[in-house]
This record gives structure tokens, sequence and C-alpha cells, in this order.
């Protein structure tokens, strides 16, 4: 088989002969106006993942074992199923200045050429983007992950980071997508000083569009000695990982291979088989905080945390 290999990350030849070669350097992606998000249908549905306190996948739980708070109330639940799917996932890789620091960038190349690697050729797709200030499309989506394994990209890091206005945008686009099992993977050392948005303002976008945020942090020893955000110190910590959780998704520091082949691992089997459970909407319009909870009190739930009932308008 093959090797799938991202040859130089950042690297300087030019991109390989496609269709992105006509394009040239990647151009920003624009940004759609302020969406406006409706239930429009009589059933919200959730994805959920269960995994045990060894952080293995939890399979075939009755429908009975699940329970739904909504706004503090319990809610039924109308149905549940076990989905095995696909996957469609998009690749957010953070190319700004703070990422020359220690060889980072050097580990996100990694992670991409990781994620390449555990996905199922053929069947799960990939689309990958990189950000600083600005959101750019690399490669749209596609299962011919040969396709992305090949790319060079050319940027060099450098400018502000606005990491949380790219989850925003890229989370919207990933939306798109018609397969359920989806997900924005964002490989970054965590650091944002340039977004216009607040980790709680995008989590609210990503959550209305049901996209999981999962968060890949890079670093060497010097961000692993401060932690997840390394020089963005506790409170960058703090959001991002309240950000990705309230998604579904999570925050996973990897410094060496094999924590990140790990990481990886475990975060792409929750997402190729999951609970799929379906409820009827409250009444008041607006964001609804919701919890997903199981019969067994060890078992960790991973869900969205929340869904738009009516008309509500998510300001960009």
């Amino acid at each position: 088989m093959l090797a799938r290999t991202i040859f130089a990350v950042l690297g300087l030849a030019p991109l390989l002969a496609s269709g992105l070669a006509a394009q040239g350097r990647p151009m920003p992606v624009e940004r759609d106006p302020a969406p406006t998000f409706t239930s429009g249908v009589d059933m919200v549905t959730v994805h959920v993942s269960v995994r045990d306190r060894r952080g293995r996948i939890v399979r075939d739980l009755p429908a009975s074992d699940f329970s739904l708070i909504d706004s503090g109330f319990g809610r039924r639940i109308e149905h549940v199923f076990a989905s095995e799917s696909a996957l469609s996932i998009a690749v957010l890789v953070d190319i700004s200045g703070s990422m020359a620091v220690d060889r980072n960038i050097e580990r996100a190349r990694r992670a991409v050429e990781a994620t390449v690697g555990v996905l199922q050729d053929g069947r799960d797709e990939l689309s990958l983007f990189t950000f600083d200030t600005v959101l750019r499309e690399i490669a749209p989506f596609t299962s011919d992950l040969d396709r992305i394994g090949a790319l060079e990209l050319t940027e060099s890091p450098y400018g502000k980071t606005s990491l949380y206005d790219a989850i925003a945008d890229a989370a919207t686009l990933v939306a798109r997508r018609g397969n359920r099992h989806r997900a924005l993977l964002v490989v970054t050392d965590g650091v944002d000083n340039g977004s216009l948005r607040t980790a709680g303002e995008v989590s609210g976008v990503a959550s209305a569009v049901a996209v999981p945020v999962h968060v890949i942090t890079v670093g060497g020893p010097l961000d692993r000695r401060d932690g997840i955000g390394g020089a963005g110190g506790a409170a960058a910590a703090v959001s991002l990982t309240d950000l990705a959780r309230w998604t579904g998704g999570s925050v996973r520091a990897t410094g060496t291979p094999e924590d990140l082949l790990a990481a990886l691992e475990q975060l792409l089997s929750g997402l190729r088989y999951q609970y799929v459970l379906t409820f009827k909407p409250g009444f008041r319009r607006g964001w609804h905080p919701i919890e997903i909870r199981t019969a067994d009190d060890n078992l960790v739930v991973h869900a969205r945390g929340g869904y738009v009932a009516g008309r509500a308008r998510l300001t960009w």
C-alpha cells in the first residue's frame, strides 16, 4: 500500500499538479452572513458517543439507558439507535506566528499526516484548511486521501492567531456535508490572540450546526510545561476546552508521535460509532442547553451542549 505522506507542511515547493495548482496561493474563504437557525422540523437530532472510564467505546446500549435534560428539565427521548458510518473530517491547521516556536509547525505536519493515515481511503472523506488571521481552504472534501496526502502547503507561520474565528467559519462549512458523522479537527498550539469572537460565541455556532470540534494541541517541552495553550496560559486552556466540550468535542494535548497516534485513534473511533437520539424541541425560542445521561454513572457521554429552537440569529 502506498504510503500517504505530507512531504513538507509549510515547505517552499509549489503545490503538486492538481486543480489546486491552477489556483496558486490558497485564497481566504469568504465568510457567510450571520446564519439564522431554526428547528424547522418536529424533532431535534443529537449524535452521542459513550465511553467507559478507560476510554473504550461502549456499544449496544438499549434506548432505556439514556435520559435527556433540556434547560434543566427532563424531556422524553423519542428514538435511540446506533449508527456506524464513514466520516467527514475537516482538518484546520494553525499557521500563525506562534506555531514557529519550538518546532510546533513540524508537529502540526505530523498530525495532518497521521490523520490521513488512520482514515479509510475511498470511504472516509477529508478536507484541509489553514488559518492565521483568516481561513483558507487548501483542499475541498474528497475520499481520495492520497490526493490530500500528496499536498504541500506553501504558507509560512506568520501573524496573529484568530483561532476562535477560524473554528466558527470552518464548522459552518463542515455542517454542509450530508454525512452526519462529521467533525472539525483543529491542530494548534492553543493560543488565540486575534479573534473577534469569544470561545462561548463560537461554541454556540458549532453546536447549533451540530459539528463537534476536536482539538489536537501540538507542543514541545515548553508548551507542555505550561499546559494546553502553552504561552496562552491557563485562561486560554480553559476557554478552548470549554469550547470543544460544549460542541461534543474534546481537547487532547500531544507531545510525542505516540501521543498523537493514540489520540487520533481514540477520537475517530468515537466518531465512527455513535448513538443517534431524537426528541421534540422545547417551545421557548432560542438556545436550549442540554445534557445527555446514561443509567450507568461510570460511563462518559460526549454530545453537543444544546440546540436552537424556533428562529434565532447567531451573531458573527
